[in-house]
């Protein structure tokens, strides 16, 4: 399993188990996390999981996929050069311990 703490937008940490494989968005929904809408379910088409990734981890999260940045585009809140769809984002053993940041809104 693979630990992953959301910061809300208030500093409530949360941390979450999920399995290598399952996006940062799916591990949100399946534990009923607020600050993850996911409006399209995980395909891409919309920007409701913004979110911000961790400095410490954006080496290890990647660049953002194509297609990212027009989605980010209609995000609520403020893109910043840390702004991921966590939709976008798969588990893997090197991403334990994972801090995501969540935006004010996500619509």
């Amino acid at each position: 399993m693979v630990k992953v703490t959301f910061i809300a937008h208030d500093g409530t940490e949360t941390t979450l188990e999920g399995a290598v494989g399952d996006s940062v968005m799916s591990l949100a929904i399946a534990e009923g996390l607020d600050g993850i809408v996911a409006e399209c379910g995980g395909s891409m088409m919309c920007a409701t999981c913004h979110c911000y990734v961790d400095e410490d981890w954006t080496g290890k999260t990647g660049e953002r996929m194509d297609g990212e940045d027009d989605m980010l585009e209609s995000a609520a809140c403020e893109v910043t050069d840390f702004s991921r769809l966590s939709c976008q984002i798969r588990l893997t053993e090197e991403l334990d311990g994972l801090v995501v940041r969540l935006p004010e809104e996500q619509v």
